[in-house]
């Protein structure tokens, strides 16, 4: 059942790598600004692809590292070709260090039939590491460089 979950988790992240990987974006497409949320994270060493385009305020606590993302609704990529959905609450909330997201809530992938939670991102040298429980799966963090938009201004649903 482990490989079975470990696979399922590689496939996952295989296929939200097509849909975040620059070379999946529009060259005529001019590049968003970022928000202030984007660029926090960019000071704790991680790409701002890790949140969606459709920021609409954050907090931070310095001291703690205790955050909050509010969007401007849920949002939700559908992941080609087998439309995998991977959703973003409208309020995603952790804890950050320099290089380290824990206690992560808000960020789940639907594959094979069931949500997964997204509990951790570490960013090591030039790769990300998603936690998914106790499982991690390793991917370049160049593939997270551009902040995704969500799909068609939809809610998500679970």
């Amino acid at each position: 059942m482990r490989i079975s979950l470990l696979h399922t988790l590689f496939l996952f992240f295989s296929l939200l790598l097509l849909l975040v990987s620059p070379s999946s974006q529009s060259s005529d497409i001019p590049a968003r600004p970022i928000s202030r949320a984007h660029a926090e994270l960019t000071t704790y060493g991680f790409p701002v692809g890790l949140l969606p385009a459709d920021v609409r305020d954050y907090n931070i606590n310095a001291t703690s590292g205790d955050f909050s993302v509010d969007l401007h609704g849920a949002c939700r990529f559908t992941l080609p070709p087998d439309n995998y959905l991977a959703t973003y609450s409208e309020k995603i909330t952790g804890k950050i260090v320099r290089g380290r997201i824990a206690e992560l809530d808000g960020i789940r992938v639907r594959a094979f039939f069931r949500w997964w939670s997204i509990t951790g991102i570490k960013s090591s040298g030039e790769n990300l590491v998603f936690e998914v429980g106790g499982i991690s799966a390793k991917y370049p963090s160049k593939n997270f460089d551009e902040a995704p938009a969500c799909e068609g201004g939809k809610r998500a649903s679970s």
